[in-house]
């Protein structure tokens, strides 16, 4: 019973009983071209540099894109996650990068994920890993920590408890028969008898077992009319994400994978594999925002990608690795409704080390994150969290 052993090893005490902020990491992996997702439409240069690929400017067509502002636009796939725009809900911060000058997406995924400087001396483990330490001293859940998935993204390597997961169904107490009260009864005494800590975190497990048992997917719900999207295993994780935040079960940092955003050919500007992803990122999204919609205050939502596209498209009517991206957050500890950060794409940038056309990076990914980390789940030591980083306000959190 292998999950069973890891919850006791891992399970401090009064776990369940610890109500939580949860801070979602959604990664988009593969150079995610956040130009096409949050437009600039105001930039002539971006039009002439992507005579293809460039998203239309606002208008009344089906595929023209979003007004948020004078400058910025969404893409018209985006379009479910409007409305917590104009609510002041969603925000976005442009030219935010690592300054690794690889253009590798495992060197740059990995640098951020440990929250390292290319300069620096690495970390060690992973920045929400790092993160969850700080907080050791205090009751944690079992499931403080959970990765939608198959492996452990660094980001959470060195975590005190980590459930790396498809679904919460799998955490479950197996039995022959198919029904496990037995198993529990038998377990129940066993630990009820031992007085020890690990008859405490025993029984605190079981307890933690039977409140997700009683989540079984074929008796979940979604409320408020959301609908998540069918065949989507994004949407499907969200999904479980939803239930165990409504389940108050201690969950205080979630990681979730968007992956398909390495788009060198054929990248489209509102049709094909682009405008695919980025309608599974917005109607995953939303879906979840409606299920959650009494449980607003009690997640924050940051979304991140290794590094941006080129400015111009390449000659396979795609785009190359660039640099900087923007990053986007959503939550009610979120002051949205603005696009932060500088756009520095007028004169193309002859001193990028990946050469000519890339966005360049006016903030330090650890900035942003450092802010949205500390606006979400409350004070932290950044030297802990970001050791060597000399972090500035972004002024994205509330």
């Amino acid at each position: 019973m292998p999950a069973l052993t890891q919850l006791l090893v891992n399970a401090p005490a009064a776990a369940e009983a610890r109500s939580t902020h949860t801070l979602i990491c959604v990664f988009l992996r593969g150079g995610a071209d956040t130009m096409n997702l949050v437009v600039p439409y105001a930039d002539d240069h971006y039009y002439n540099a992507r005579p293809t690929l460039a998203v239309k400017r606002p208008g009344n067509s089906t595929d023209s894109s979003l007004k948020l502002d004078d400058r910025y636009a969404l893409h018209p796939t985006l379009k479910p996650l409007e409305a917590a725009f104009k609510e002041g809900r969603l925000g976005m911060v442009q030219g935010v990068g690592t300054d690794s000058t690889s253009g590798s997406h495992f060197e740059c995924q990995d640098q951020m994920e440990h929250g390292d400087s290319e300069k620096g001396r690495p970390a060690g483990g992973g920045w929400l890993g790092r993160f969850l330490r700080s907080r050791a001293d205090q009751s944690a859940s079992a499931l403080s920590a959970v990765a939608i998935g198959t492996k452990l993204p660094e980001s959470l390597r060195g975590a005190p408890s980590v459930s790396v997961l498809e679904h919460i169904d799998d955490i479950s107490i197996k039995a022959p028969s198919g029904d496990p009260k037995a198993v529990v009864g038998a377990l129940r005494a066993m630990y009820g008898a031992d007085v020890t800590l690990l008859g405490q975190r025993g029984q605190q497990t079981l307890d933690l077992f039977q409140r997700i048992t009683a989540m079984h997917s074929s008796r979940y719900a979604p409320e408020n009319g959301a609908e998540y999207p069918t065949n989507n295993s994004f949407a499907d994780g969200l999904r479980e994400l939803a239930r165990l935040i409504k389940t108050r079960v201690g969950l205080e940092v979630a990681c979730i994978d968007l992956p398909g955003w390495d788009t060198h050919f054929f990248q489209n500007s509102t049709a094909g594999g682009f405008a695919s992803n980025a309608q599974k990122l917005a109607e995953g999204l939303a879906a979840f925002e409606t299920d959650l919609q009494k449980h607003r205050s009690h997640y924050t939502i940051m979304v991140t990608t290794e590094f941006g596209r080129r400015i111009y498209e390449n000659a396979s009517l795609g785009t190359d690795h660039g640099r900087g991206f923007c990053f986007v957050a959503l939550g009610d500890k979120v002051r949205g409704g603005r696009i932060l950060g500088n756009w520095p794409i007028g004169a193309m940038d002859e001193t990028n080390p990946l050469g000519p056309g890339g966005v360049g990076i006016t903030l330090d990914y650890r900035d942003v994150f450092a802010e949205v980390l500390a606006g979400a789940m409350g004070a932290i030591d950044p030297s802990k969290i970001f050791p060597g980083a000399s972090l500035s306000r972004v002024g994205l959190m509330a």
